[in-house]
């Protein structure tokens, strides 16, 4: 079948913006989702009866970014719903969230990279570019 892979991964950027926005007019419901609440990816299987979402969160800690998560988790059937209102399909798949750990991982690089140059003593041609 050709284009099948262009029509899922078509499908899976649309549930993916849906669902972003669907979290967006959660959070004014549910107050205990709380941070930067980010859809990475959305990967529905291919006879559409379920999903795995992929979210990262930032929030100022752990305890915080977990609870979040857990809202998340108990709000799928209602994000689930709110996406059967808005797709113009048959079926709308079970939503499955999952910690995506890679943006969190990529930052704590960053952030070991940044202390690893402040470290470094300058060298005479970083010198004389200044």
């Amino acid at each position: 079948m050709k284009g099948k892979g262009s029509r899922t991964s078509r499908l899976n950027g649309e549930y993916q913006k849906e669902i972003s926005e669907i979290i967006r007019r959660l959070k004014d419901k549910a107050p205990d989702l709380k941070g930067l609440v980010s859809v990475t990816e959305a990967d529905v299987a291919p006879d559409l009866k379920t999903a795995i979402v992929y979210v990262s969160i930032y929030t100022k800690d752990e305890a915080e970014k977990q609870r979040s998560f857990e809202v998340l988790q108990e709000n799928a059937g209602y994000i689930r719903h709110e996406l059967s209102q808005v797709m113009r399909m048959r079926t709308v798949p079970a939503l499955t969230f999952r910690m995506d750990g890679s943006m969190g991982y990529g930052a704590k690089m960053d952030e070991l990279f940044k202390k690893l140059r402040e470290n470094q003593p300058a060298t005479k041609d970083e010198d004389d570019e200044e």
